[in-house]
């Protein structure tokens, strides 16, 4: 009978880190499955290294506690002396995920999204033409102009600089995107044993540190949804736990297409981090709630909203962080309704994401 047998395998330490870098990697993965509890994840990395000799006699956790408080990733400066993490290492778990998620991504110059026109833009191009009337004084091509005025003058007597001489130079216009990002918090994403908060709120880090640092003039609101949904800040994200919430999708997009409303660039899209299954409906004071199966009413109610969006142009991208496949069902369904895209990842497969462009009508993986 064939078979497969399974040795041990440990990873190798990566020899250019020290051992502050490697436990500092670790300890800040097992904050953001800890929902920010510094203690519970110095705990955890206290047995970690009882069990893996993480440590060496010569450098042990005490001292790698010491470095953390030292070099600004722990703070105990508050008002109930909690230990607690600091915004520089909020960032640090941002950019990590980023690198662990999206790191196959092309790298490209930061910035706003290109389009192809030129004009009244914001910023500098390459482009150069002659002066016209209303052009603004800081479009002047200074040193071009100069050297159009020796050439048509001549450098003998006096300066001469006129407006035939001057050179303007082109300002391209940047499209602004407007980006709410939803994030599912209800029971389900913890439920059967599978902690799925975790990959989603990667996820979520590495999307909002993309926007932050390759689009940087773009905008960005992050919302969470359970049984009703609210706003949240960036900040926010390494501390969110699941609630005891059911899934009220509708009313988080809902809110995404409130904040769209309010938002002036032309260009709006909505990421939702889910388990696709929605299971909760708020009809006037009340919750319909129905967690057996995928219900009609919710679906119906849902799709709409979905189809509300396609009709404002406003695409939706869904990252669903569950493989079943009645659950993938829902989101290919959702997805068509507003033609938009969505990405598959089981837990373990984070980095090796699915993409499904409905609008090209083509599958592709990356």
């Amino acid at each position: 009978m064939k078979g497969f047998k399974f040795t041990k395998y440990t990873p190798s330490k990566d020899p250019d880190k020290s051992t502050f870098e490697n436990l500092l990697n670790i300890f800040l993965q097992l904050v953001t499955m800890t929902g920010g509890d510094v203690a519970e994840a110095l705990s955890w990395l206290t047995n970690l290294d009882k069990r893996y000799n993480m440590t060496s006699p010569e450098y042990g956790i005490g001292n790698f506690i010491d470095d953390l408080k030292e070099k600004g990733y722990l703070t105990e400066e508050n008002q109930n002396g909690e230990i607690k993490i600091t915004g520089k290492s909020e960032q640090l778990i941002r950019k990590n995920a980023l690198e662990e998620i999206f790191g196959k991504l092309k790298r490209g110059k930061s910035g706003q999204h290109k389009t192809t026109h030129t004009g009244r833009g914001d910023e500098r191009g390459t482009d150069r033409r002659a002066f016209q009337f209303g052009d603004n004084l800081d479009q002047i091509a200074l040193t071009d102009s100069l050297r159009n005025a020796q050439t048509n003058h001549g450098i003998s007597g006096d300066f001469i600089l006129t407006e035939d001489d001057l050179e303007i130079v082109e300002k391209e216009y940047k499209s602004q995107t407007s980006t709410v990002l939803m994030i599912d918090i209800s029971h389900s994403m913890i439920l059967y044993g599978e902690d799925r908060i975790t990959p989603a709120k990667k996820v979520a880090m590495a999307l909002a540190e993309l926007i932050k640092t390759r689009y940087p003039k773009d905008t960005l609101d992050i919302i969470v949804f359970g049984n009703d949904a609210w706003q949240i800040q960036i900040k926010d994200l390494p501390y969110l736990q699941v609630g005891p919430y059911h899934t009220n999708t509708v009313a988080g997009l809902e809110l995404a297409m409130d904040i769209l409303r309010r938002r002036k660039n032309a260009n709006k899209q909505i990421f939702m981090i889910t388990d696709g299954k929605p299971t909760c409906l708020k009809v006037g004071i009340k919750y319909y709630k129905n967690s057996f199966g995928i219900d009609s009413k919710i679906l119906n109610e849902t799709l709409k909203l979905a189809a509300q969006c396609r009709k404002l142009k406003i695409p939706v991208t869904t990252f669903m962080i569950a493989t079943d496949p009645y659950l993938k069902e829902f989101v290919k369904e959702f997805t068509k309704a507003n033609n938009g895209n969505a990405y598959y990842s089981d837990l373990q497969g984070l980095g090796d994401l699915i993409f499904e462009d409905f609008s090209r009508n083509r599958t592709k993986r990356f």
